[in-house]
């Protein structure tokens, strides 16, 4: 075991230990940070992408119309 290598501890570990010595080394270690950096990117977009999304509940009729959309359209033209 190298100087910069660390046991696998647990399944998330194991999921790249791609030569399954038991044993991350410095290249599967950063395939495993790369994998968490990727998803806590994505959940943080997420939230953003929710934050960006129109109440249209909190919006009256009125200023429903003046936006050009019909308030009496059932949606059901399909």
């Amino acid at each position: 075991m190298g100087f910069w290598d660390r046991s696998v501890k647990n399944s998330f570990d194991s999921m790249f230990d791609m030569n399954r010595d038991g044993v991350l080394d410095p290249a599967e270690q950063a395939i495993q940070l790369d994998f968490i950096t990727r998803q806590m990117e994505e959940d943080s977009r997420s939230d953003d992408d929710d934050e960006d999304e129109l109440d249209l509940e909190s919006i009256d009729e009125e200023e429903l119309d003046d936006a050009g959309f019909d308030s009496d359209d059932s949606g059901d033209d399909f």
